[in-house]
This record gives structure tokens, sequence and C-alpha cells, in this order.
């Protein structure tokens, strides 16, 4: 046999090696065994309302209820694949009636009637292939690997449509918290005019200051008509996520959300546990490297089984007993040398297939490091930013406080109190924003780290 047949018939391992990751990620000095990767949702996020959207979603969301038949569609292609290893049996049974009368045409004529019953249980072998070298039994591990990807899959989803839904309500809570500050500001403008028109009625302001004071009443009703159009949509986007028809969506404040913990990374190599897309493209790694096995068996003799047992009679009565008994047994030997090129088209292509997937592998590890780096300098950022906004808002505040009080002392413009004004409002809604911000990080670094959205 040739040299090339022998080799073959080699088991094969893994064509790579383990991916290389750094000891610890961009963004932090330190790593520990802890991270909040590992937590549940649930600890994470403790908002009540925000735990019941996310439950629903688990539950209705339509791309995740997809994801789901397709882990079914797998499971069922695994029982396919694994029924090849088994022979096929077939039960028949047969009963013929035939008979001729004694006025039946030409040389029938002059026969007696007579009817003829034949009865036959049979138990068929269907060319059963004796699987020596392992081509079926590496189709059916192939399987295996792709129901655990599917499945993987379906935890990425889940992932994606999770941290929507959360990143969805904190946008949703911030515009309430900017629709709150809008009306907020549109009353103080309001008393503002009412005492700047009383001061013009008096001969002690000029109808351009009622004009001013009148033109930022105006510029905060506008912005609250926008903001309550932009909430509505973001109802009816979030009730989309949930696989609800368009409706009011129950929820908490922006102010009442708790304060995001210190967020601990972990060591970066966990990430090839935790995170559901890398251990998805690993099983289908996995599962290449059975379809060359696979393909490999196919250049080598098959061997195959055929035949049957059953029961053979002429009435139906005697079909039991013991002369009605009838068996066949046919082993094959087939080659599959004459169709090489074909053979070798498929070998290269499993193996083509699997350079795909291992690039895909590293991939999927390489990304998910910059995902989590990313996340973790925009978790920072966005946790100092919204403390510097905070404090920048308290200042304002102060100085719109006391411009106002020069204002209508006499001893300072309008115009200061009117910047000032203009300023703290843009400060409070760019501090509520900063920390929408913070917990938007927070889900994409949960989310980057592979944190547990189970149910």
């Amino acid at each position: 046999m040739r040299k090339w047949l022998l080799l073959l018939i080699l088991a094969t391992g893994p064509l790579w090696a383990d991916p290389q990751v750094p000891p610890v990620y961009r963004g932090t000095d330190t790593a520990g065994p802890v991270s909040v990767g590992d937590f549940e949702w649930f600890k994470v996020f403790q908002d009540s309302q925000l735990q019941a959207l996310v439950r629903t979603a688990l539950q209705q969301n339509p791309d995740l209820r997809t994801a789901m038949a397709r882990v079914e569609a797998a499971e069922a292609n695994l029982g396919i694949t694994h029924a090849k290893q088994s022979p096929d049996i077939t039960l028949t049974a047969d009963y013929n009636s035939n008979g001729v009368t004694t006025n039946s045409p030409g040389f029938f004529k002059g026969l007696e009637p007579r009817t003829v019953t034949l009865g036959g249980l049979v138990l068929n072998l269907l060319s059963y292939e004796i699987d020596v070298w392992g081509r079926l039994r590496n189709q059916t591990n192939a399987a295996r690997l792709q129901l655990v990807a599917s499945a993987a899959d379906r935890q990425a989803v889940m992932s994606v449509v999770v941290s929507d839904v959360a990143s969805d309500y904190f946008n949703l809570i911030e515009m309430d918290a900017e629709l709150d500050i809008e009306r907020r500001t549109l009353a103080t403008r309001l008393d503002s005019l009412n005492i700047i028109t009383a001061r013009e009625q008096g001969g002690l302001a000029t109808m351009l200051d009622v004009r001013q004071g009148q033109e930022l009443v105006d510029q905060a009703q506008i912005t609250m008509t926008q903001t309550q159009q932009h909430i509505e949509d973001a109802e009816n986007n979030l009730e989309l996520l949930l696989g609800n028809p368009p409706a009011p969506v129950t929820r908490a404040t922006l102010v009442a959300q708790t304060e995001p913990p210190e967020v601990p990374a972990g060591l970066p190599s966990t990430l090839l546990f935790r995170r559901p897309d890398i251990r998805s493209a690993e099983a289908n790694l996995e599962a290449t490297r059975y379809l060359v096995k696979s393909a490999r068996a196919a250049f080598l003799p098959e061997f195959s089984l055929t035949g049957f047992l059953g029961l053979q009679s002429s009435r139906l009565a005697n079909l039991f007993t013991r002369g009605s008994y009838e068996n066949g047994i046919n082993p094959t030997i087939s080659g599959a040398l004459s169709p090489r090129e074909a053979l070798q088209a498929n070998l290269a292509l499993a193996r083509a297939n699997q350079k795909v997937a291992l690039i895909q592998y590293e991939a999927s590890v390489v990304t998910a490091l910059h995902d989590v780096s990313n996340a973790l300098v925009d978790h920072a950022a966005a946790r100092e930013l919204r403390t510097q906004q905070e404090a920048l808002v308290q200042t304002l505040q102060e100085r719109s406080r006391l411009a106002y009080l020069r204002y209508n002392g006499g001893v300072d413009t309008l115009l200061n109190a009117l910047d000032a004004d203009r300023d703290l409002f843009n400060a409070q809604l760019s501090a509520a924003q900063a920390r929408r911000d913070e917990l938007l990080t927070l889900v994409q670094l949960y989310r980057a780290l592979g944190g547990g959205w189970q149910p």
C-alpha cells in the first residue's frame, strides 16, 4: 500500500497553539482573579425596573428566539449525523390475493377460480457501513462541536440583546432627567421674565431686556418639545427589543441609580472561557479538525454490510413457522480510489475551512482584548468626567444665583445674568449625560468581559 495511504490513517492533533494574551489589560495596572464579568447581571445592574425589562427580553426578544431555534436545528443535525453510524432497518409486510373466473376470455377459459396469499416480514440492513476509519464518527464529533458553537452563539446574541436593553434604558432615564431639568429651568425663566417685565413697567429695565428674557423661555419650551418626542421614540425602541408593541415604559430615575462599583477587570486569560464569541469560534475551529479527519478517511476503502433477516410464506397462517425463516448477508469492501480528484478537492476544502476558522478564532481573541481595553479606558474617563461635570454645575449654580442678585440689586446688567443662566442649563444637561455615559461604559465593559447574561 502506498505511503500516502498509511499517513492518512494517522491521528492528527490540532494545528494551532493557545493564543498569547497579555498578563493585564491595557487601561488597568493590576490584574486579579476576580472580575466583574463573573458576576450575574442582576448583581451589577440593581435597578428593579431594568431587571424586569431584561427578563422580558430574555423570554420574548425575536433575535434571541431565533438563536434558540438555531440551537434546536443544530441538535437535530447532530441526531441525523449520529444516526448514520447505525444500520437502517426496514419493516415490510405484503399480502396479495389473485384469482380468475371460469368466464375469462382466451387461454384462461375453463380454469377454476383460485386465490394465492403471500405474506412477508423482512428486516433489511440497507448498506450499513462499518466505520473502520472513523469517517462517520468524525462527522458526528464535528456536528457535536457545531452544536456547542450554536449554543455559544445564542449566548452571544443574549449578550447583545440584554446590553442593548440596558443601554436603551439608561438613555431613556437620562432623557427623563433632561426633561426634568428643562421643566425646572422653564419655571425659573418664567419667574425671571415676570420680574424683568415688572422692572420694565417700572422704568428700571428696557424692552430689550424683556425680549431677551422671553427668548430664554421660548428656547426652553422648544427643547422640552424635542425631548418629549425623543423619549417616546426611545420607549418604542425599547419595547421593540422586548418583542412588545409600542407602549410607555415603566422605569426609575437617573438619580436613583446606584453608584457603579470599582470595576475589577480580572485576568485576560479568563476571556477565553467567558466570552461566548470566543467559545463559538473555538468550537467551530475544533469541528473543522474532525471534518479534515473525515475527509482524509474518505480516501480509504469502505466496509459495508448489506443483507436482510425475515420471514416469507405463501400463506399468512404459515408465516411464523420454522420453514418461513430466510436471511441474506452480503459484506462488501468498496474502494474509493477512482474519484481521487473529487476527494482531494473535498479534503482541500476542509483544510481551507480550517484555516478560515483558525483566523477567525485568533481574530476573536484579539478583538476581545481590544474591546476590554477600550471599555476600561472609556469607563475611567467617563467616571472622571462625571465628577468634574457635577463640580461645574455646583459652581454655575452659585454664579447664576449671584448674577441675578446683582441684576435685581441694580449693580449688574441682565446680560451677565442671562449668560449665567444659559451656562448653568447646559452644564446640568451635560452632567446628566455624563452620568448616563458612565452607566453605558459599565454596560460595554461588562459585555466586553463576557459578563454572565444568563437568566
